[in-house]
């Protein structure tokens, strides 16, 4: 018998290793900092103190292990996002708990952050300014935007699908990226960010300082 149109997609699901995504996502993303960040501080180039993520990838040598391995982690999110959607799609077909257009307007959120990921690791920060911003700025906030509507939607689907300790863990992730991001903008538009060479008593240090934090939350 031949398969129907949307089995082989609900099949990816079922695929033995693709649990495993998620995981090589956060491994690798976090390698990429991890590394980027002990290059840039031996190399000189940032101080060891909460340095912004971009300025860790800014130069030479590190500019381009950073570059690589935050374009792999942005397709690993791509992967790993359509993977999440065809899961809420299939659990919704004998469920019914949110709209499809819910669960395609969450991926849409999620490919946009992935997008400004790939944005981030490939216009350096003091290269192009204004794009690297901008990729930023789409990856930080739809990157929020994204874990706050999988909290909902796992609200909305338990206890069939979920539990609400799983739940409650997500909302307060959610609620812990909102809260770092909000200061981090306001913070950032006060000072130059195209400046990664600072000192202790220089002017709006403390105000970098704080960015630095909420970035890295």
């Amino acid at each position: 018998m031949p398969p129907r149109a949307g089995q082989p997609r609900a099949m990816l699901c079922s695929i033995p290793g693709v649990a495993f995504v998620p995981a090589l996502l956060v491994t690798w993303s976090s390698a990429a900092f991890i590394i980027s960040y002990v290059i840039a501080v031996l190399e000189g180039h940032v101080e060891p103190l909460v340095p912004y993520i971009s300025d860790t990838g800014t130069k030479p040598p590190e500019s381009g292990i950073f570059g690589f391995m935050i374009n792999i982690s942005a397709l690993l999110g791509v992967i790993t996002m359509y993977i999440r959607y065809l899961i809420i799609k299939k659990q919704n077909e004998s469920s019914h708990f949110i709209r499809s257009s819910c669960n395609m307007f969450s991926l849409c959120i999620g490919l946009m952050g992935c997008t400004g990921m790939g944005i981030v690791a490939t216009f350096q920060e003091l290269s192009v300014p204004s794009v690297h911003d901008i990729g930023a700025l789409v990856a930080f906030g739809s990157g929020v935007v994204y874990i706050t509507l999988q909290s909902i939607i796992s609200y909305k689907s338990c206890p069939q699908w979920n539990t609400y300790f799983v739940c409650h863990i997500r909302m307060a992730i959610s609620v812990i990226s909102c809260i770092a991001f909000i200061p981090m903008i306001v913070f950032a538009s006060k000072i130059s960010m195209t400046k990664i060479d600072w000192t202790p008593g220089e002017k709006r240090v403390s105000l970098r300082i704080s960015t630095e934090i909420h970035e890295d939350s």
